[in-house]
């Protein structure tokens, strides 16, 4: 007889990919995505999917054992984006969607420049197990600050999509500080920037 860790007691899981994945390969069938930077937005990710997606969100969630980072460097945006790397210690709120699984392409080519990873991500009292999210694939190696537009796409994604205020406050804290650190107000050198990414 298997013993739930004590963490998960009296959560519900989900089944897992493995059991799905010959219904997932159905274009009619759908998949869970973990947002934690601008894809919180239902606007923004509108954007690159073509269609609405607030539809689709199912709200707040939590990732338990990743920090967030601003490790990646985007060409669309000129600017830092968010990455989420692993650390114990800590954990990442952030917007669990179930996608059509006809978008899974197009969300692929937003996030070109991260890798695609499975995760488990606790929302409301579910534990959802095989979630997509993506992480920077080459990671820069210090922190880059975001500029004023993703500044305020992440923490309108976090506020729309109903995250808790200590986070937001955490997210809006965590963005302007690395805005104002000493020597960020020259322009971001793009050239000096390996393997950036789209958006």
């Amino acid at each position: 007889m298997s013993v739930q860790p004590r963490h998960l007691q009296g959560l519900q899981t989900q089944p897992s990919l493995s059991k799905r994945s010959a219904q997932l390969e159905s274009p009619g069938e759908t998949f869970y995505y973990f947002a934690y930077g601008s894809c919180m937005c239902p606007v923004d990710l509108k954007r690159s999917l073509g269609e609405p997606t607030h539809p689709y969100t199912i709200g707040p969630a939590t990732l338990k054992g990743y920090r967030l980072q601003f490790s990646g460097y985007s060409t669309l945006r000129n600017c830092g984006v968010l990455d989420v790397v692993k650390d114990p210690t800590a954990s990442v709120e952030g917007v669990l969607y179930q996608l059509p699984w006809r978008l899974s392409d197009r969300l692929d080519e937003r996030e070109k420049g991260y890798h695609r990873e499975a995760i488990e991500i606790l929302s409301g009292h579910t534990v959802y197990s095989n979630v997509r999210t993506y992480t920077v694939a080459h990671k820069l190696s210090q922190e880059l600050p975001p500029n004023d537009w993703y500044f305020q796409v992440v923490l309108r994604g976090a506020v729309t999509c109903g995250l808790p205020e200590s986070y937001c406050w955490h997210l809006f804290n965590y963005m302007h500080q690395l805005q104002t650190r000493p020597g960020q107000n020259t322009p971001i050198k793009t050239a000096a920037i390996s393997t950036p990414l789209p958006g």
